[in-house]
C-alpha cells in the first residue's frame, strides 16, 4: 500500500468529513426554498459543500437572481435546520472514532479547522456529542479569509506549533483541498459528494473512501 506523505499532526475539516452535516443543511435548504416557491435539487445543495456562508449567498444569487430574499432564506433555513438537528442530532462520519483512537494511542496531535463560524462549529460538535474532543478548533471568524485561502490551515499549524508542511490536512471538498494546496500542506481527500471533484482528486496527496481507511494506513 502506498505510504502517506510524512506528517507530524492531522488537521481535520468538520462538515462532511467528521460530521455528516451536509445532509442536514440540504434538508433545511430544500424546505426553505420550497416555502419560498423554489425548488433546489439535492445536487445543487451538495454543490455548496465546503463553501463559506458568503460564497453560499453568491451561489444562491446566481441560481435564483439578484432579487432573491437572502435574509428570509437564511432565517427559514436556520429554523428548519435547528428543528431537524434538535430532533435527530448530527451523525459522526464512518471511521472517525477508530481514527481518533489511533491518533491518541500514537500520540499524534490533531485539531479541527473549519469554514464555519465558531458558534456554529461548537453547536454542531455539541449536537454530535463531540464537544471537548478536539483540543484546538480553528474557525472562519478567526482569520481574514476562509477556505480556499490558506489562512485557516496556516493558523491551525501555528497553533499546533508545527510547520504547515508537517500537518496532514484531511478534507472532503474541493474547496478544502484547494486551501491545503494554497497552504502547501500535504492532504488526504475523502470526498463526501460523488462523483468526486476531479481537480481535487489530482491535487490531493492521497484519496481514500473514509476515515477508517486512514486509520488503517497510519497503523501500517
Amino acid at each position: 500500500m502506498r505510504k502517506l506523505p510524512s506528517f507530524s499532526a492531522i488537521i481535520f475539516d468538520m462538515d462532511g468529513l467528521v460530521l455528516d452535516t451536509e445532509a442536514t443543511y440540504c434538508i433545511a435548504w430544500q424546505k426553505a426554498a420550497e416555502e419560498m416557491g423554489r425548488e433546489f435539487s439535492t445536487g445543487f445543495c451538495l454543490s455548496m459543500s465546503g463553501l463559506h456562508a458568503h460564497d453560499v449567498k453568491q451561489k444562491l444569487i446566481r441560481q435564483c437572481g439578484a432579487d432573491f430574499d437572502l435574509t428570509l432564506f437564511g432565517r427559514l433555513s436556520s429554523q428548519y435546520w435547528r428543528e431537524y438537528v434538535n430532533q435527530f442530532g448530527i451523525q459522526v462520519k464512518k471511521g472517525f472514532f477508530v481514527l481518533l483512537e489511533v491518533l491518541r494511542l500514537q500520540n499524534i496531535p490533531f485539531c479541527l479547522a473549519t469554514n464555519s463560524r465558531q458558534d456554529n462549529a461548537q453547536e454542531c460538535l455539541q449536537l454530535a456529542r463531540l464537544e471537548g474532543v478536539f483540543p484546538i478548533v480553528i474557525c472562519r471568524d478567526q482569520v481574514k479569509q476562509g477556505k480556499p485561502a490558506a489562512d485557516i490551515f496556516l493558523l491551525a499549524a501555528e497553533t499546533l506549533m508545527l510547520p504547515v508542511s508537517q500537518c496532514l490536512v484531511v478534507e472532503d471538498s474541493a474547496t478544502g483541498i484547494q486551501a491545503a494546496v494554497n497552504a502547501e500542506a500535504p492532504s488526504v481527500f475523502i470526498p463526501s459528494v460523488l462523483p468526486c471533484d476531479e481537480v481535487a482528486s489530482r491535487q490531493a496527496s492521497y484519496q481514500l473512501n473514509d476515515l477508517g481507511e486512514l486509520a488503517q494506513i497510519i497503523l501500517g
